[in-house]
């Protein structure tokens, strides 16, 4: 009879796209014993690419979990997307995870993604090991691309294992054995640089002993301020027993948490058309049983928060026969069933404060009701999230205008199992998309038409861009009793700045109960609901509206009177206090040739970019200039093309959303859908 394991670890494998992370994940599972044959990406028959879509198109869209069992540990692999477009999977994952494995190309090398995802890592000092792949192809390095992992990456690597027949293939992985006091030493030299206590033993002249040596190790991955770097191939199978040996006695579980009711985070939803909705939940605290009544928070669109009560039909523990019966626990995942209405993103436990109303009340005020979410605001400002909002949108129409709210409905599903994948009414009939990218969009095309048997045409992308207000401004519809022929309603409202990050936020001046409930109710609806499109047909965020004045008349007021008034009230409002619109902006890394600076810059120039600081590296023993700066996202793509060309193809390029700014020239582009002008880039 097998043992049980001693805890579980879950584990993320992150990876820029093609570095090989899903490969990874195939032998880790094979050579557990889960799986009695290997998958392959080319063959679209790999255990955690199910979709028929990442079959297609080799892959991975949505996170998936895969278990095995290895030195007494359970390890829960969550296999992440690489392409940037389904960063969003990528931040949900992360928030579940006890360590990473972070997977790069001994071929390629550190590449764009690889710098993202790794500050990301670094800024969560969250454990993670480094897995090196393909070193049993063509151009294959090994201490050159360690000493760029050092520069741009991790500046405390140890390598772990050492490659003979490097680049061929008959390559070959060894572990560096500790118990050689040579090994120690050299492997010591590199901790020392991350923990104090060894450093002070190497002063002395006193090398570490083995047991020693390990547990520094163990202590500066746990805190995340050591990574440990594997040499290997996930084809070849070779140094993959050493990285397992590293997820198993490198990486420590998450603390448990004793009493308590459960808490816990669900980070992904399945449901295919016509079909049950099932959902993937990190326990942190308490358990979860079948048949168990819960409770689910989640943050709702106008910036209040809702809950879903419901009970489990079913539930399997991943790494478990299913219908064990058994219940969840804290630090492992399971699948649950028979809650229809459940989200990616809800919570077991109290919800979380909604960060727009934390930097709403750091600034001293008091608000009633915040427009939370990234659709509330849509420069991303303040989101909880790791990785920036979408920063494109598109408009989606049904190629057969009957199927317009089948649409509508099958954008709105997706939405459920993707919140960052908003969906909202436009003009014409259209749907409105925030999007990351234009393959996420070819995504949801190709989903639409197979899931869903909806053509869908999408108009061309453009970046996202919203005003912020500049100053104060006031207005003020009053009811004129004699006579009146108007809306029966007296509104008065302000609109000032807010905090950078607040989003849109009411606020009353008025004494609340002086106007019905319902009334009350319109008012602080219709007013986040204009700040959808401002003045300039953009949304407003980070903005305080203030209900000043308020009255009606009974029984003639209606609440339609109100939203009628509200409206029209909150443009003349923000018209008087004047809005600037605001674009997106990237901050960039370039690597550069040395003879390459003065043309590269004048280019950046050109495009709107800033350069900020410019200095002399050595990469691969060549000089090169590292170059960065900031450069409105609208322009970034124009960057990346305009770069092989100025360094022979030899320039790096890396990129990553970075804040909004005041957009330059107003007139010249970002104008609202049927403003008659250009609505991409100059």
């Amino acid at each position: 009879m097998a043992l049980s394991p001693s805890h579980t670890l879950n584990i993320g494998i992150l990876a820029h796209v093609d570095a090989g992370k899903t490969s990874l994940t195939e032998r880790l599972l094979f050579d557990s014993g889960v799986i009695d044959r290997l998958g392959s990406v080319d063959a679209g028959d790999t255990r955690t690419d199910t979709g028929d879509l990442e079959r297609q198109r080799g892959i991975t869209i949505r996170s998936a979990v895969a278990s095995f069992t290895a030195r007494g540990v359970q390890i829960n692999l969550i296999d992440t997307p690489g392409h940037a477009d389904f960063i969003a999977e990528v931040e949900r994952a992360l928030g579940v995870l006890d360590g990473a494995v972070l997977v790069l190309s001994a071929v390629e090398g550190v590449q764009a993604g690889t710098r993202v995802l790794m500050r990301t890592l670094r800024r969560l000092r969250l454990p993670t090991l480094l897995f090196v792949n393909k070193i049993d192809r063509a151009g294959a390095r090994g201490d050159a691309l360690l000493a760029d992992i050092r520069r741009s990456l991790a500046p405390v690597a140890v390598p772990m294992t050492a490659v003979a027949g490097l680049g061929t293939p008959r390559a070959r992985v060894s572990t560096h054995p500790l118990t050689d006091p040579l090994v120690r030493e050299r492997i010591a030299e590199v901790v020392a640089e991350a923990d104090d206590a060894v450093l002070a033993q190497l002063v002395e002249g006193v090398t570490p002993s083995a047991e020693e040596l390990h547990a520094a190790l163990a202590a500066r991955t746990a805190d995340g301020s050591l990574h440990p770097v594997y040499f290997g191939s996930a084809l070849g199978g070779q140094g993959v027993d050493a990285l397992i040996a590293g997820l198993a006695g490198l990486i420590p579980p998450a603390p448990v948490r004793a009493g308590g009711g459960p808490r816990g985070t669900v980070f992904a939803v399945r449901q295919p058309p016509g079909g049950e909705r099932t959902a993937h939940v990190r326990l942190y605290e308490g358990e979860l049983r079948p048949r168990q009544r819960i409770v689910l928070h989640r943050r709702t669109a106008d910036g209040g928060s809702t809950a879903l009560t419901g009970r489990i039909t079913g539930l399997d523990v991943i790494g478990r026969p299913p219908g064990d019966g058994g219940p969840l626990t804290p630090g492992n995942i399971a699948v649950l069933r028979g809650l229809p209405g459940i989200r990616t993103g809800d919570r077991l436990g109290a919800p979380l404060p909604d960060p727009g109303a934390e930097a709403e009340a750091g600034a001293g005020a008091e608000a009633v009701a915040v427009a939370g979410g990234s659709d509330a605001r849509p420069g991303g400002q303040g989101s909880a999230g790791l990785f920036a909002a979408p920063t494109l949108e598109t408009l989606v129409r049904a190629r057969n205008p009957a199927r317009a709210a089948a649409l509508r409905a099958a954008l709105l599903a997706l939405a459920d199992q993707d919140p960052l994948l908003q969906a909202r009414p436009a003009d014409g009939g259209a749907t409105s998309l925030l999007l990351h990218g234009e393959v996420q969009k070819e995504i949801i095309a190709a989903t639409l038409l197979q899931e869903y048997g909806i053509e869908a045409e999408f108009a061309p992308s453009r970046v996202v861009c919203f005003e912020r207000p500049c100053g104060t401004g006031e207005a003020c519809h009053e009811i004129a009793r004699r006579g009146h022929t108007g809306p029966w309603a007296t509104v008065g409202l302000r609109v000032e700045p807010g905090a950078r990050g607040s989003g849109p936020v009411f606020a009353y001046e008025t004494e609340l109960g002086a106007l019905p409930h319902g009334f009350h109710q319109a008012i602080e609806e219709t007013a986040l609901a204009t700040l959808r499109r401002g003045p300039r047909g953009l949304a407003v965020t980070d903005c305080r509206v203030v209900l000043t004045r308020s009255g009606f008349v009974g029984p003639v007021s209606v609440a339609g009177h109100f939203r009628t008034v509200t409206s029209a009230v909150l443009l003349r409002a923000l018209r008087r206090a004047g809005t600037r619109v605001h674009e997106p902006y990237h901050a960039f890394e370039a690597e550069l040739p040395f003879d390459a600076l003065a043309p590269v810059a004048t280019r950046l120039a050109a495009l709107g970019a800033e350069v900020g600081e410019t200095s002399p590296e050595t990469s691969g023993g060549r000089r090169m200039w590292l170059v960065s700066g900031v450069v409105p996202a609208r322009r970034v793509r124009a960057c990346e093309a305009a770069l092989p060309g100025l360094t022979r193809g030899e320039g790096v390029w890396t990129s990553a959303p970075s804040g909004d700014r005041p957009v330059r020239d107003e007139g010249a582009w970002c104008l609202p859908e049927g403003a008659g002008a250009d609505r991409g880039a100059p």
